[in-house]
């Protein structure tokens, strides 16, 4: 691959790993009753927003635009979120819902860094500030298992 496409591919894979975030949390917070958890994912989904915003700032560097995640991916996570949310809407399984999202993220992000040969620090730095954030965000969601 094109040593400039693969750069662009990371860079919307990061964004869109960022997005996704953001959609799981936005899933869910309008049925959390809980202010001090509810918060913590306030907090959670700026973090994600920023990341999305330093993503697009490289990516315009590049001449590029954001993709997006498509649809279907929103449409499914909402599905899921609610379906799981019927059984038990409770903080903790909130929470363990999070987590597991965002282990996913987490692994997902560790593949991709490692296939990538390293050539644009800004975007290593701002693939691993992703990593990162998403570990953080699961060491503050343990508390209310």
């Amino acid at each position: 691959m094109d040593k400039r496409l693969e750069e662009v591919d990371f860079l919307n894979y990061i964004y869109k790993n960022a997005e996704m975030g953001i959609v799981g949390i936005n899933n869910i917070i309008t049925k959390v009753k809980d202010e001090e958890f509810e918060e913590l994912l306030n907090n959670q989904k700026n973090e994600y927003k920023n990341i999305c915003r330093e993503a697009e700032n490289i990516l315009k560097k590049y001449g590029k635009q954001n993709e997006e995640i498509g649809a279907m991916a929103k449409v499914s996570s909402m599905v899921m979120t609610e379906m799981s949310m019927l059984k038990d809407d409770s903080v903790n399984n909130i929470a363990k819902m999070m987590i597991e999202g965002t282990n996913k993220g987490i692994i997902e992000i560790t593949e991709k860094i490692n296939a990538y040969d390293n050539t644009d620090a800004e975007i290593v730095v701002l693939a691993n500030k992703l990593k990162n954030t998403e570990e953080k965000n699961i060491e503050e969601l343990k508390k209310y298992l």
